[in-house]
């Protein structure tokens, strides 16, 4: 083989490692970016909900704070809004108990918990589970995802998780308007979180 050959070849052999060895690099980039990004976002989340519960402790907060923003990611749900979901269901407190026996973070009722539990990867033990942060957070976002899915809009799926899909539909089926309190409560902290926070 001769001279120019051998340095041809050298010459495509270098690029090709040095090809390899950039686009190995760009998803480690990537990765190191979202994880910074994620890190922000937990922070900001940790310092607002500190704000508005003061009974709980950084630990807490930061739990709080990590699970929503992962759960939403996964559900393809805005961080911001489940947050705005959980300010006007509990105040950011987990043990909140309504009087239609709904618990935790999100509000969500045993009844409904219990059968969906195992989906989402959550052991039930009894009503209690739902008082353990990170077990209200993936059911109640995984509950809600499934009825942006089904209603096919934000606000329909905010009415049905304030008064239940099965209701809702006999509402829409009466040709009633559902009322728009508990919509509009969400949807002004809703915004008020997308002004102070950032996008996922």
């Amino acid at each position: 083989m001769s001279l120019q050959k051998k340095l041809a070849l050298s010459t495509i052999f270098i690029m090709m490692l040095l090809c390899f060895a950039f686009v190995s690099q760009k998803p480690t980039r990537i990765l190191y970016k979202e994880h910074l990004k994620k890190e922000e976002i937990v922070n900001r989340v940790t310092s607002l909900v500190r704000v508005e519960n003061e009974n709980l402790n950084d630990n807490e907060l930061r739990t709080i704070a990590k699970i929503v923003y992962d759960e939403s990611l996964k559900k393809k749900l805005d961080y911001r809004l489940v947050l705005a979901i959980m300010k006007v269901e509990s105040n950011f407190r987990y043990s909140a108990i309504s009087r239609k026996g709904a618990r935790g973070l999100l509000q969500v009722k045993p009844s409904l918990a219990k059968y969906i539990a195992h989906d989402v990867g959550v052991h039930w033990k009894d009503d209690t589970t739902l008082d353990e942060p990170e077990k209200n957070i993936k059911i109640g976002v995984h509950v809600f995802s499934k009825l942006v899915e089904d209603f096919d809009s934000i606000n329909m799926a905010l009415h049905a998780y304030h008064v239940g899909p099965t209701k809702l539909k006999e509402i829409v089926a009466e040709k009633k308007i559902p009322q728009k309190r508990y919509l509009n409560l969400v949807l002004n902290e809703y915004d008020r979180n997308k002004s102070i926070l950032p996008p996922p």
